[in-house]
């Protein structure tokens, strides 16, 4: 029999899940194996955009119930990770107060200027490390308040993604640092809840508990699960990383002065600091201060990401033409480059809808070259993208007062090699791409040492290092890049 023992994460992003189990001996080898990969779509109802967390939990203890048929005893403990901010209200007797809303619910529609009639946006950055945005849970409860939700007027509690797939496998409520310091309500300093925003929007303090670190063991599988399973002995839940970029982060095995990008759906680059930074020059560049593993903060600032490509995917999927995403990235890589480009970022590109449309749209009204075909949506989205990264890391260096000589990205992204490429271009510095799997291995090796099986995170990171080989993409002739970037910054400038 096998010696090495197995660890499992539950992995989930704002489109699919897995459940992964790791073997490792914890000295040589990290091997990730898929137990059960599931779909996460949103649902429209007329009440708003939700979440099928109940199905979500579901297809949790199925991956759960696999990885015990084939590895049992071995299991030493499982960790969550998923998207920040969304959440769920419980009553007094633990029962869920309805589905929980998607972050893109339009509800939060205008609720940043809301918040800052109540307080200062200036004073919200000061007490959170946080700036305004359309999925910040603070939004989305502020619109609860104005709306005198009756689920809010009976919420005892509130936990997050992670926390309450955690509560209903273990029966134990705790709020994990990570995932809250999402939410714009959270004291990067103190760590605990932003007493003053809280009360400033008028939101009940009751239902805000516990906040526990990264690496928190909060129990395990309830006794009713356990013997559902067939599992006669503990399997401990451990509040990992719990949010997906704080885990995928921790996954990251960078060594010196870079700067790290967790590429998916969003990309989000940053850098790791002992302490939040909480300037006026911070917030003006826009970084958010968020909270990481070994009580550190990820300064850093969220950009579109891989979402505008995904809808390009799903428009044409609906019209009937489905193209895997190397396809696409062939598409894009014969396109002519330095045509056109938009901002992710921009607040249109933000909703699903017709993506292709929206780039012409965009180009058009901005007084440029229109894409028409497919590869040159995709050209322009691609190189669009990496401009955005390249402006971003020289805020970064700027505000930091470091040289950042890589950049260290993980994540799915990462197998766009052309995205890859073309920030190494464009932000000429070398991108160390890998592993692909960050997030899922930085939920382990916080688990590991949360159970004693691994000294220390950077210990953690050997492992991974020695099991998953990163791809380098140097930059090739970065100069290249300054005439488009001069005309992509003049066109945010126009915006």
């Amino acid at each position: 029999m096998s010696s090495k023992q197995v660890h499992l994460a539950v992995d989930l992003g704002a489109g699919s899940g897995r459940v992964l189990a790791a073997s490792t001996d914890y000295k040589e080898k990290l091997y990730l194996e898929e137990m059960h990969r599931f779909d996460n779509p949103g649902t429209d109802l007329p009440g708003g955009s939700y979440w099928n967390v109940i199905g979500l939990y579901r297809d949790v203890v199925h991956g759960i119930k696999e990885a015990l048929g084939k590895y049992g005893n071995r299991i030493k403990s499982l960790g969550i990770d998923t998207w920040g901010c969304d959440f769920g209200l419980l009553d007094g007797d633990g029962r869920l107060l309805g589905l929980p809303h998607q972050y893109r619910d339009p509800r939060s529609n205008g609720m940043a200027a809301e918040i800052a009639k109540r307080i200062p946006q200036s004073e919200v950055y000061a007490a959170t490390g946080i700036m305004p945005a359309f999925y910040n849970t603070s939004e989305h409860l502020l619109a609860e308040v104005i709306r005198d939700s009756p689920q809010l007027r009976e919420a005892q509690h509130l936990l997050f993604t992670p926390d309450l797939l955690a509560y209903w496998l273990t029966g134990v409520m705790k709020v994990e640092r990570t995932v809250a310091s999402t939410s714009q309500l959270l004291s990067p300093v103190t760590h605990d809840w932003a007493w003053e925003v809280i009360d400033a929007l008028g939101l009940p303090r009751r239902i805000f508990g516990e906040v526990v670190p990264p690496g928190t063991i909060i129990g395990s599988l309830r006794a009713e699960l356990a013997e559902d399973l067939g599992a006669d002995f503990e399997i401990p839940v451990v509040a990992t990383a719990s949010h997906d970029t704080a885990s995928a982060v921790a996954g990251i095995p960078g060594e010196g002065d870079f700067a790290f990008v967790s590429s998916g759906t969003w990309s989000i680059m940053g850098v790791s600091l002992p302490a939040p930074k909480l300037s006026e020059e911070a917030r003006s560049a826009g970084f958010a201060n968020e909270q990481g593993v070994d009580d550190t903060t990820r300064f850093l600032v969220n950009i579109s990401g891989l979402w505008l490509i995904q809808e390009c995917r799903r428009h044409w999927a609906a019209g009937g033409e489905e193209l895997s995403y190397g396809a696409l990235a062939d598409l894009a890589d014969a396109a002519e480059p330095f045509t056109a480009f938009v901002d992710p970022d921009a607040p249109v590109f933000s909703s699903p809808g017709d993506m292709p449309d929206k780039i012409r749209t965009f180009c058009r009204e901005t007084g440029q070259a229109v894409p028409e075909r497919k590869g040159d949506v995709l050209r322009v989205a691609t190189e669009s993208l990496a401009l955005k990264h390249r402006l971003r890391f020289r805020q970064l260096k700027g505000v930091c007062g470091r040289s950042l000589d890589r950049i260290h990205m993980g994540g799915g992204g990462i197998q766009n090699k052309l995205l890859a490429q073309a920030i190494a271009d464009a932000c000429a510095v070398p991108v160390h791409a890998g592993p692909v799997e960050a997030t899922a291995c930085g939920n382990l090796i916080t688990q590991m040492v949360a159970v004693g099986a691994m000294p220390d995170t950077a210990a953690g990171r050997g492992l991974i290092r020695a099991s998953l080989p990163l791809e380098i993409h140097e930059p090739a002739n970065p100069d290249t890049w300054d005439g488009p970037a001069a005309r992509f910054d003049a066109i945010l400038a126009a915006l």
